[in-house]
Protein backbone atom coordinates (compact mmCIF):
# COMPACT_ATOMS: atom_id res chain seq x y z
CA UNK A 1 0.00 0.00 0.00
CA UNK A 2 1.27 3.40 -0.71
CA UNK A 3 2.08 5.52 2.20
CA UNK A 4 -0.56 8.46 2.69
CA UNK A 5 2.48 11.12 3.30
CA UNK A 6 5.18 11.76 0.81
CA UNK A 7 8.47 11.75 3.44
CA UNK A 8 12.11 11.99 2.20
CA UNK A 9 12.55 8.02 3.04
CA UNK A 10 10.32 7.97 -0.22
CA UNK A 11 12.68 10.04 -2.77
CA UNK A 12 14.96 8.92 -5.47
CA UNK A 13 18.18 9.21 -3.97
CA UNK A 14 19.55 12.16 -5.96
CA UNK A 15 16.50 13.99 -4.60
CA UNK A 16 17.10 13.33 -0.76
CA UNK A 17 17.99 16.58 0.50
CA UNK A 18 19.61 14.62 4.01
CA UNK A 19 21.55 12.82 1.87
CA UNK A 20 22.30 15.44 -0.52
CA UNK A 21 23.73 17.44 2.96
CA UNK A 22 25.99 14.55 4.07
CA UNK A 23 27.40 14.30 0.96
CA UNK A 24 28.02 17.64 -0.66
CA UNK A 25 27.65 19.92 2.74
CA UNK A 26 24.69 21.97 3.92
CA UNK A 27 25.67 24.84 1.38
CA UNK A 28 24.85 23.06 -1.47
CA UNK A 29 21.27 22.88 -0.46
CA UNK A 30 18.68 25.27 -2.01
CA UNK A 31 16.14 27.05 0.56
CA UNK A 32 13.30 24.97 -0.13
CA UNK A 33 16.01 21.59 0.12
CA UNK A 34 16.65 22.84 3.78
CA UNK A 35 13.23 23.77 4.45
CA UNK A 36 12.49 20.23 3.52
CA UNK A 37 14.95 18.44 6.19
CA UNK A 38 13.54 21.38 8.96
CA UNK A 39 9.24 19.97 7.40
CA UNK A 40 10.30 15.94 7.15
CA UNK A 41 6.99 15.31 5.25
CA UNK A 42 4.94 16.41 3.02
CA UNK A 43 1.32 15.49 2.34
CA UNK A 44 -0.52 12.94 0.57
CA UNK A 45 -0.93 15.17 -2.85
CA UNK A 46 2.76 16.76 -2.33
CA UNK A 47 6.19 16.29 -1.29
CA UNK A 48 8.07 17.87 1.71
CA UNK A 49 9.79 19.84 -1.38
CA UNK A 50 6.63 20.72 -3.31
CA UNK A 51 5.37 22.25 0.42
CA UNK A 52 8.65 23.96 0.66
CA UNK A 53 8.99 25.61 -2.68
CA UNK A 54 5.33 26.48 -2.25
CA UNK A 55 5.96 28.20 1.19
CA UNK A 56 8.57 30.32 -0.33
CA UNK A 57 6.63 31.36 -3.71
CA UNK A 58 4.04 32.44 -1.20
CA UNK A 59 6.54 34.84 0.54
CA UNK A 60 8.27 36.01 -2.68
CA UNK A 61 11.45 33.36 -1.70
CA UNK A 62 12.16 36.06 0.69
CA UNK A 63 13.36 34.38 4.20
CA UNK A 64 13.00 37.69 6.29
CA UNK A 65 9.52 37.71 4.76
CA UNK A 66 8.87 34.13 6.29
CA UNK A 67 10.70 34.64 9.23
CA UNK A 68 7.63 37.29 9.88
CA UNK A 69 5.10 34.99 9.90
CA UNK A 70 3.70 33.51 12.99
CA UNK A 71 2.99 30.14 13.93
CA UNK A 72 -0.53 30.60 13.15
CA UNK A 73 -0.59 32.11 9.80
CA UNK A 74 2.21 29.15 9.04
CA UNK A 75 -0.40 26.54 10.22
CA UNK A 76 -3.70 27.99 8.53
CA UNK A 77 -1.70 29.19 5.70
CA UNK A 78 -0.66 26.22 4.36
CA UNK A 79 -1.84 22.08 4.64
CA UNK A 80 0.52 19.64 6.18
CA UNK A 81 2.32 22.66 8.28
CA UNK A 82 1.24 21.93 12.36
CA UNK A 83 2.14 23.63 15.36
CA UNK A 84 5.26 21.51 15.47
CA UNK A 85 6.15 22.33 11.81
CA UNK A 86 5.73 25.98 11.85
CA UNK A 87 7.40 26.32 15.43
CA UNK A 88 10.58 24.10 13.91
CA UNK A 89 10.74 26.58 11.20
CA UNK A 90 10.56 29.46 12.99
CA UNK A 91 13.00 28.50 15.51
CA UNK A 92 15.22 27.66 12.87
CA UNK A 93 14.96 31.28 11.07
CA UNK A 94 14.84 33.20 14.69
CA UNK A 95 18.67 30.68 14.80
CA UNK A 96 19.84 31.98 11.78
CA UNK A 97 18.90 35.85 12.70
CA UNK A 98 21.07 35.01 16.49
CA UNK A 99 23.77 34.35 14.23
CA UNK A 100 23.91 37.64 12.17
CA UNK A 101 23.33 39.05 15.53
CA UNK A 102 26.19 37.78 17.41
CA UNK A 103 28.31 38.51 14.38
CA UNK A 104 27.37 42.34 14.06
CA UNK A 105 27.93 42.48 17.81
CA UNK A 106 31.80 42.05 16.59
CA UNK A 107 31.74 45.31 14.61
CA UNK A 108 32.81 48.14 16.79
CA UNK A 109 34.45 50.60 14.08
CA UNK A 110 31.96 52.09 12.24
CA UNK A 111 33.59 52.94 8.54
CA UNK A 112 30.30 53.49 6.33
CA UNK A 113 26.52 52.61 6.07
CA UNK A 114 26.92 49.30 5.12
CA UNK A 115 29.10 48.62 8.88
CA UNK A 116 25.68 50.07 10.45
CA UNK A 117 23.10 48.54 8.45
CA UNK A 118 25.22 45.22 9.25
CA UNK A 119 25.17 45.94 12.91
CA UNK A 120 21.40 46.83 13.16
CA UNK A 121 19.85 44.55 10.22
CA UNK A 122 20.16 41.71 12.12
CA UNK A 123 18.26 43.56 15.30
CA UNK A 124 15.39 45.35 13.57
CA UNK A 125 15.30 44.20 9.80
CA UNK A 126 12.35 41.37 10.18
CA UNK A 127 10.50 43.07 13.21
CA UNK A 128 6.53 43.48 12.43
CA UNK A 129 6.78 46.60 13.74
CA UNK A 130 8.50 49.91 13.65
CA UNK A 131 11.77 50.64 15.85
CA UNK A 132 13.96 53.31 16.31
CA UNK A 133 17.35 53.40 17.47
CA UNK A 134 20.16 55.33 17.91
CA UNK A 135 24.15 54.21 17.72
CA UNK A 136 25.98 56.18 20.15
CA UNK A 137 30.00 56.74 18.96
CA UNK A 138 33.18 57.85 20.07
CA UNK A 139 35.87 60.63 18.07
CA UNK A 140 37.31 57.17 16.33
CA UNK A 141 33.78 56.19 15.39
CA UNK A 142 34.03 53.46 17.51
CA UNK A 143 30.65 51.91 18.91
CA UNK A 144 30.18 52.99 22.32
CA UNK A 145 26.13 51.86 22.65
CA UNK A 146 22.98 51.40 20.49
CA UNK A 147 19.80 52.74 22.69
CA UNK A 148 16.56 52.09 21.57
CA UNK A 149 14.32 55.12 21.80
CA UNK A 150 11.14 54.20 20.87
CA UNK A 151 8.56 51.20 19.42
CA UNK A 152 5.30 51.72 17.35
CA UNK A 153 3.02 49.87 14.78
CA UNK A 154 3.73 49.04 11.16
CA UNK A 155 3.08 52.29 10.04
CA UNK A 156 5.31 54.49 12.32
CA UNK A 157 6.95 55.23 15.59
CA UNK A 158 6.73 58.37 17.85
CA UNK A 159 10.42 59.48 18.05
CA UNK A 160 11.25 62.03 20.90
CA UNK A 161 14.28 63.90 20.02
CA UNK A 162 14.94 64.96 23.85
CA UNK A 163 15.90 61.14 24.56
CA UNK A 164 18.06 60.58 21.67
CA UNK A 165 19.80 64.02 22.80
CA UNK A 166 19.65 62.47 26.43
CA UNK A 167 21.60 58.81 25.69
CA UNK A 168 24.09 60.16 23.98
CA UNK A 169 25.05 63.06 26.51
CA UNK A 170 25.18 60.62 29.71
CA UNK A 171 27.37 58.59 27.26
CA UNK A 172 29.76 61.26 26.05
CA UNK A 173 28.84 60.64 22.40
CA UNK A 174 31.09 62.53 19.88
CA UNK A 175 28.65 61.55 16.78
CA UNK A 176 25.23 59.83 16.76
CA UNK A 177 23.39 57.63 13.82
CA UNK A 178 20.26 56.98 13.75
CA UNK A 179 18.03 54.47 12.20
CA UNK A 180 15.42 52.35 11.95
CA UNK A 181 13.31 49.89 10.06
CA UNK A 182 10.39 49.61 7.42
CA UNK A 183 8.12 47.12 8.16
CA UNK A 184 6.73 47.54 4.78
CA UNK A 185 10.13 47.24 3.05
CA UNK A 186 10.15 50.43 1.41
CA UNK A 187 13.66 52.03 1.34
CA UNK A 188 12.22 55.65 0.63
CA UNK A 189 12.38 57.83 3.51
CA UNK A 190 9.04 59.45 4.43
CA UNK A 191 8.25 63.09 5.02
CA UNK A 192 7.83 62.25 8.16
CA UNK A 193 11.24 60.42 8.46
CA UNK A 194 13.10 63.70 6.81
CA UNK A 195 11.64 66.16 8.96
CA UNK A 196 12.34 63.92 12.24
CA UNK A 197 16.09 63.83 10.82
CA UNK A 198 16.22 67.67 10.67
CA UNK A 199 15.00 67.91 13.66
CA UNK A 200 17.60 65.81 15.42
CA UNK A 201 20.45 67.32 13.21
CA UNK A 202 19.86 71.13 14.32
CA UNK A 203 19.28 69.39 18.10
CA UNK A 204 22.57 68.04 17.94
CA UNK A 205 24.45 70.82 16.70
CA UNK A 206 23.57 72.54 19.48
CA UNK A 207 25.00 69.97 21.88
CA UNK A 208 28.33 69.65 19.75
CA UNK A 209 27.15 66.66 18.65
CA UNK A 210 27.69 65.16 14.95
CA UNK A 211 24.51 63.37 13.18
CA UNK A 212 26.54 61.04 10.83
CA UNK A 213 23.64 59.04 9.05
CA UNK A 214 20.44 58.05 9.43
CA UNK A 215 19.56 54.27 8.14
CA UNK A 216 16.05 53.04 7.51
CA UNK A 217 16.67 49.13 7.26
CA UNK A 218 14.09 46.36 5.73
CA UNK A 219 14.80 42.77 4.99
CA UNK A 220 15.76 43.81 1.44
CA UNK A 221 18.69 46.68 1.79
CA UNK A 222 18.82 49.88 3.60
CA UNK A 223 18.80 53.57 3.07
CA UNK A 224 21.18 55.99 3.93
CA UNK A 225 20.56 59.67 4.52
CA UNK A 226 24.35 60.41 3.87
CA UNK A 227 25.18 58.70 1.13
CA UNK A 228 22.13 60.14 -0.53
CA UNK A 229 23.34 63.65 0.13
CA UNK A 230 20.42 64.64 3.02
CA UNK A 231 21.91 65.76 5.66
Amino acid sequence: MEDEVKGIKGWAEMDKPREKAISKGLSTLSDSELIAILLRTGTREESVVELSRKILQRVDNNLGTLAKMSVHQLQNGFKGIGTTKAITLLAALELGRRVKLNEALVQNQIRSSSDLFNIMMPMIAHLPHEEFWVVLLSRSNNVIDRVQISQGGVAGTVVDVKLIMKSALERLASSIIVCHNHPSGTLHPSEQDVMITNKIKEAAKCMDIVLMDHIIVTDRGYYSFADHEML
